[in-house]
């Protein structure tokens, strides 16, 4: 997610527990392959606790996706995903993200381009079900003849937004799907060159057990996770976010602050720093009243005092 999931959110879950796996920013290959790479580039920061980890990238330019995954390989990435999926109209508009369901012969270029630049590692396609209107099997059996090593379906159409519950169903269809095509890729003798394509399902999952229920009821390989962080920062170890106590809260928030500070200092606004004040501050007594007195700070010296006179004493 842009301005959320960058490097510092990545080590705070180090501390709280890891996922299995981390996904950057969404990055722009264009934008990399372009004199404004020194600002772009920057999404890509990551430390060798955050591994493994793979890059999304996005963009319209074969060549650029080439150039960019040959690069995410020398920094040491785990894997390449492309993103198939944003629905922002300012990147749709452009043909691009979610868009390219619309455009199979570019979304095939924009892949073997990519795979071509990552030689060993995996090339994987975050997307969704339909642009316009629910079209699954069409566009899911498309992805599954690219011999890509993951898609990840998230089950709304682009048009959808995320305005409606995540089609579930849906998601379920395309595991079908690659059953019905690979019917031996379960017992690892399907397509690319025995391995079979994972899918990962992604739309309104808040928990971890939530997860689990999905892999058991939909037969995913793996579940994602986006806007449910903000709901625990404990997520990903299972933990019920309501019973750490505020101390604990102000801590990890303080944390958070001070790595965020060290990490982007000026490079960064200080307000991009507040849309993680809810992450930390909700769901207990008193919460949206410190919250709000978080928001009035504007700067990293004012965040940093009000923790430290809302920390309860020893």
């Amino acid at each position: 997610m842009e301005d959320v999931t960058d490097t510092v959110l990545r080590q705070i879950f180090c501390i709280t527990g890891k996922p299995d796996v981390f996904f950057t920013e969404f990055t722009n290959v264009d934008g990399i392959q372009s004199q404004g790479h020194d600002v772009v580039v920057r999404r890509l920061l990551f430390t060798k606790d955050e591994h493994p980890i793979v890059a999304q990238i996005w963009g319209m330019i074969p060549e650029n996706f080439y150039k960019t995954a040959k690069d995410l390989v020398a920094r040491g990435f785990d894997g390449v995903d492309i993103n198939m999926g944003c629905p922002q109209h300012d990147v749709t508009s452009h043909g691009a993200c979610s868009a390219l369901i619309k455009n199979k012969p570019l979304a095939k270029e924009i892949i073997d381009a990519t795979k071509e630049g990552a030689g060993e590692i995996p090339v994987s396609v975050k997307t969704r079900i339909g642009f316009k209107e629910i079209a699954t099997e069409e566009w899911i059996g498309f992805l599954l003849q690219q011999d890509l090593s993951l898609i990840t379906v998230h089950g709304r159409t682009a048009a959808e937004m995320s305005k409606v519950p995540a089609h579930w169903d849906e998601i379920g269809k395309a595991v079908q799907i690659r059953d019905h095509m690979f019917p031996r890729s379960r017992e690892g003798e399907g397509q690319g060159e025995g391995k079979p394509t994972l899918i990962f399902g992604n739309g309104d999952v808040q928990s971890l057990s939530e997860a689990k229920e999905k892999v058991e009821k939909y037969h995913v390989d793996g579940v994602m996770i986006g806007r449910g962080i903000f709901h625990n920062p404990w997520l990903f170890a299972g933990i019920d976010p309501t019973t750490k106590s505020i101390k604990e809260r102000l801590e990890l928030l303080e944390k958070h602050v001070k790595l965020f500070q060290n990490t982007w200092g000026a490079q960064k606004s200080f307000q991009i720093l507040k849309k993680y004040f809810k992450v930390y501050l909700s769901d207990f007594e008193g919460a949206v009243d410190m919250r709000m007195k978080f928001m009035q700070t504007n700067s990293y010296e004012e965040a940093l005092s009000l923790v430290a006179n809302l920390l309860p004493s020893s």
